[in-house]
């Protein structure tokens, strides 16, 4: 697995030898840092001039980073703003071999200044361990030290931990299946959550053949590996809700397409199919790991999905957990059969919602590509609302689909109860609907399907996994539980 590699820290002193990051604006009066005269005019023409966001200045024995972004319509606008200009700064950093990095926060708002080192540490991020030269190519910022009085040790402790959270879902889904299978994805996130107080449970095949579920066991024989379903469970004491939240992620380790075989170019990422149940682990270590009072459920049933000669095939008929019947077109429609054994399985904790994460459907990034999430909700306005106005926050956006009865229409099978393909139209939607007919409780379905996996770097987000999801929920969570 990869490694974090930038620790943050407070410190109520800067030290005027050291790299510093400033917050300047367009009326800031340079005096205050002692610049030489050439320095003052390299820096009013950067401003006035080419509008940089990020100025740089090289004192040789140190360097100082001034920050002016640019004005935005909102404050989550502006914060995201700064993330970019943080993923800057730390770029700068490993370029010239600069170890540590002090941020002033004593004259800018907590959430600011957060925002920067939140960006410099999910940029830091790094997935090298199978180069040959790996330490040769690791980045060289180490630490990140924020300088404020008004920020507590709290805050900066919730970050690292949010952020490790969201490298830890990033290293899942890039490890590839053949050195993280299903076996050693219930192994590795079992271990995981059971290290911060956590429960774990895994089902094995007996386990998941006794319950009866068909979807993930149709989709599993194509695969020389047995199946999991891995349970997850953080359960304070002092938990606010009498209910438990239920989270489901799917984990397809890897997608070969099984016999509706995907074209070669499109299964070189296949290993991705899992951010799903990577984001849902995630979020439960870093809900454990800061003892949050909100009692979590995770449910990550895993497989992959191959071709071998007892695989599923299209026209088969397969009975589900909960009984229903299901004709099976498209052996790469595959997710939608073993989350709606999961979804089954929820029903049994009563929940007060089930959150659903997955890679599902090429049709949802077709229709509004990496830049958010295709999002859609049961019977929980009241909440999808809430995790909208988070997904500003942390800007990973929500848009919401419809879950429009009608939509189910395109998925009634002429000699099954249902089909698990819809038609040429509305793909993200029918598979949403597939998934609800399993449900009995609010419900909220989120399609990650491309911002889950870049194959081109996005400022803080990366190149490969971007553990999207983890910092969404968390921060509907913490205002959940009003900490």
């Amino acid at each position: 697995m990869g490694t974090i590699l930038t620790s943050l820290k407070l410190s109520k002193n800067i030290s005027n030898t050291g790299n510093i990051v400033y917050f300047i604006s367009e009326n800031s009066t340079l005096t205050q840092f002692d610049f030489s005269k050439e320095e003052e005019q390299f820096v009013h023409y950067q401003i006035t001039e080419l509008k940089h966001e990020l100025i740089i200045l090289n004192r040789y024995s140190h360097w100082i980073y001034l920050l002016l972004p640019k004005s935005a319509k909102t404050e989550t606008a502006l914060l995201e703003r700064l993330r970019i200009l943080g993923a800057k700064v730390s770029n700068h950093a490993n370029a010239n071999h600069i170890g540590s990095v002090h941020i002033d926060g004593t004259k800018a708002a907590a959430a600011r200044v957060l925002a920067v080192a939140e960006g410099m540490l999910l940029n830091n991020y790094q997935f090298i361990q199978y180069k040959s030269d790996a330490k040769e190519k690791a980045n060289r910022l180490k630490e990140i030290v924020i300088v404020s009085n008004s920020i507590d040790e709290l805050e900066i402790h919730r970050l690292s931990v949010i952020t490790e959270a969201t490298l830890w879902a990033r290293d899942l889904v890039n490890e590839p299946v053949n050195k993280l299978n299903a076996i050693g994805l219930a192994e590795n996130i079992s271990a995981k959550i059971r290290a911060v107080g956590g429960k774990a449970e895994v089902l094995n095949l007996q386990k998941i053949e006794a319950l009866k579920m068909g979807g993930l066991l149709a989709v599993n024989k194509g695969s020389v590996d047995p199946p999991t379903f891995t349970v997850l469970e953080w359960k304070p004491e002092n938990a606010v809700n009498a209910k438990p939240i239920v989270l489901v992620g799917k984990g397809v380790v890897y997608d070969s397409g099984g016999y509706s075989l995907k074209p070669g170019s499109s299964m070189e990422t296949m290993k991705c199919d899992m951010a799903g149940g990577a984001a849902v682990s995630a979020l439960v270590y870093a809900v454990a790991s800061l003892k949050l009072p909100v009692h979590l459920i995770a449910l990550i049933p895993a497989t992959d999905n191959r071709v071998v000669g007892n695989a599923y095939v299209p026209g088969d008929i397969i009975t589900m957990m909960d009984g229903t019947t299901v004709e099976v077109l498209n052996t790469d429609a595959e997710g939608r059969l073993i989350l709606a054994d999961a979804l089954t399985y929820a029903k049994k904790f009563d929940p007060m919602l089930v959150l659903n994460f997955a890679t599902l459907t090429g049709s949802a990034g077709r229709a509004i590509g990496s830049q958010g999430i295709v999002a859609m909700q049961s019977d929980a306005r009241g909440f999808f609302d809430s995790l909208s106005e988070s997904g500003f926050v942390v800007h990973e956006r929500l848009v919401e689909f419809p879950m429009w009865d009608e939509y189910k229409e395109q998925i009634f099978s002429k000699i099954a109860d249902l089909k698990n393909i819809g038609g040429a139209e509305a793909g993200a939607i029918t598979a949403g609907k597939f998934l609800e007919h399993f449900t009995a409780y609010p419900f909220i379905h989120f399609d990650i399907a491309a911002p889950a996996f870049l194959e081109k770097a996005d400022s803080y987000r990366g190149l490969g996994g971007t553990g999207i999801g983890v910092r969404l929920v968390f921060d509907f969570l913490k205002k959940l539980t009003s900490v």
